[in-house]
C-alpha cells in the first residue's frame, strides 16, 4: 500500500507558481517564440499572404533555397570536452571593426511592407546589439532617415548598378555622406528571377486592394491599419514606380553589367567594398583582383537562379583560392545560431541573415527583430559551449564537417 499524506503549504507554494502576467500583447506573443521557425509561424499568422510570401518564397521550384537549408542540416559537429567554457566570446572582427556577433542584417527590399516599422526598427536593433546592418537600394526608408534613426549603428549600403551610372553615383555619395562605411555591390541580378509566389499573388508596390487582397486584409486588419495610417509605402531611393515587382526589377537591373562597372564602383566608392552574389571560384578570384575587400558567397537567398550553388558548400574551395586576400562571407539558408557557428567553423569571416530577422519583424516589429537576435545569440553561445570552444577563433573546420 502506498502511504499518503497531505502536502505542506510550503510544498504547494513551490509548485503553484503562476507565470508573470505580461500585459503587452506583442511581448506576450514573442515570448512563445523559442526558435526562428517559431517566429516564422507567428509572422505567417500576422501578415497578409502576398507580403509573407515575398519574404518566405524563392525562385521557380525553390530548390536553391531548399538545398541551402538542407546543406546546413547536413553539417555534423565534432565537440571537444573538458575545455572550460563558462565564458564565451561571440564577437568577431568584420572588415576591420569589431562586431558583437559574427553576423549582420542583410539588405532587404520592401521592408516596411513586412511591418510598418521597417528598416528603422532593424537599424535600432543593430545599434543596440553592436552588429552591422545593410540598407538596400530598394529599401522603403531613405539613406538619410536610416542614419537619423540609428546614428551609432554600423551601416552598409547595398547597390544595384543601374543602367544610369549617375543615379548610382548619387546613391553612393549620399551613403558616404550619411556615415555608411561599406558598399555591397550585388552582381547576381542581370535580370529578375522568376519568383512565382509573387506572380501568383499579384504583388505590387504599394499593394493593390483587389478582391483577393481585400479578403486577406479582413484577416489581418492591424497590418492594413498600420499600412494606411503611416507614411506611404514607396521605394525611398527610387523615383515613384507603379507596377509589379517583376516589372520594376526588369527595368532596374542591367544585363550589360560587367567588370568595367565593378572598376567604376571601386574608383567611385571610398570605403570598403563587398561584392555580393558570387557563386563560383573563378568569379571570387576575379572580383578580388578588381578591388573587392570581401566576397559574399550568395545565391540571393534562392531568389534568382534556381538550382544555384549552395554557398556553405562552395566556401572551402573559395577560401583555398582567395588565400586571405579578402574576407569571405556567406548567406542563404541560415535559420539558427548553429548554422552561424557551422559557417564560421568552416572558414567564413561573417554571415548575413535576411529571412530570420524579417520573420521577427513581421511577428512583432522592432521587438520581434530583437527576439530574433536573442534567439540566435543564445543558440550560438550554447553551441560553442557544447563544442568546447570559448571564442570564434577557436573554431576549426574539424568542428563542422559535411555528412
Amino acid at each position: 500500500m502506498t502511504k499518503r499524506r497531505l502536502p505542506k503549504p510550503s510544498e504547494l507554494k513551490q509548485i503553484l507558481r503562476p507565470k508573470p502576467i505580461v500585459l503587452n500583447p506583442t511581448e506576450r506573443r514573442l515570448a512563445t517564440a523559442h526558435t526562428i521557425a517559431d517566429l516564422r509561424m507567428l509572422a505567417r499568422k500576422r501578415t497578409p499572404r502576398a507580403a509573407f510570401d515575398y519574404t518566405d518564397g524563392a525562385a521557380e521550384l525553390e530548390d536553391s533555397l531548399r538545398r541551402a537549408r538542407q546543406a546546413f542540416r547536413s553539417v555534423e559537429f565534432h565537440p571537444n570536452v573538458l575545455r572550460g567554457v563558462s565564458d564565451v566570446d561571440t564577437s568577431k572582427e568584420i572588415l576591420g571593426k569589431r562586431s558583437a556577433l559574427p553576423f549582420a542584417f542583410a539588405p532587404t527590399g520592401f521592408t516596411r511592407m513586412m511591418n510598418h516599422e521597417g528598416e528603422s526598427a532593424v537599424a535600432r536593433v543593430a545599434q543596440r546589439n553592436g552588429i552591422p546592418m545593410g540598407l538596400s537600394t530598394m529599401a522603403t526608408t531613405s539613406i538619410e532617415d536610416l542614419a537619423e534613426a540609428a546614428p551609432e549603428a554600423r551601416k552598409w549600403f547595398q547597390l544595384y548598378v543601374w543602367r544610369d551610372h549617375k543615379a548610382g553615383e548619387d546613391l553612393m555619395n549620399r551613403a558616404w555622406a550619411a556615415g555608411f562605411d561599406t558598399l555591397m555591390l550585388t552582381v547576381d541580378t542581370p535580370v529578375a528571377g522568376a519568383r512565382l509566389r509573387d506572380v501568383r499573388n499579384g504583388l505590387t508596390i504599394p499593394p493593390a486592394l483587389t478582391l483577393k487582397t481585400f479578403v486577406d486584409g479582413a484577416m489581418h486588419p492591424s497590418w492594413w491599419f498600420n499600412l494606411l495610417t503611416t507614411e506611404p509605402l514607396t521605394f525611398a531611393s527610387l523615383s515613384q514606380f507603379d507596377g509589379t515587382v517583376a516589372e520594376l526589377l526588369n527595368q532596374l537591373f542591367d544585363p550589360t553589367l560587367n567588370f568595367d562597372d565593378l572598376d567604376w564602383v571601386r574608383q567611385t566608392w571610398p570605403g570598403k567594398l563587398v561584392v555580393k552574389g558570387i557563386q563560383n571560384v573563378d568569379d571570387a578570384r576575379d572580383v578580388v583582383k578588381h578591388g573587392a575587400d570581401a566576397v559574399l558567397l550568395s545565391n540571393h537567398g534562392g531568389r534568382q537562379l534556381d538550382r544555384a550553388p549552395t554557398p556553405i558548400e562552395l566556401l572551402p574551395a573559395v577560401l583555398d583560392e582567395i588565400q586571405g586576400d579578402a574576407e569571405v562571407w556567406v548567406d542563404t539558408g541560415i535559420l539558427s545560431g548553429g548554422d552561424i557557428i557551422a559557417a564560421i567553423a568552416r572558414g567564413a569571416d561573417a554571415v548575413l541573415i535576411g529571412r530570420a530577422f524579417l520573420y521577427g519583424l513581421m511577428a512583432g516589429g522592432e521587438r520581434g527583430v530583437q527576439r530574433c537576435v536573442d534567439i540566435l545569440r543564445a543558440e550560438m553561445t550554447r553551441t560553442m559551449q557544447l563544442l568546447g570552444v570559448r571564442t570564434l577563433a577557436d573554431l576549426k573546420p574539424s568542428h563542422a564537417t559535411m555528412r
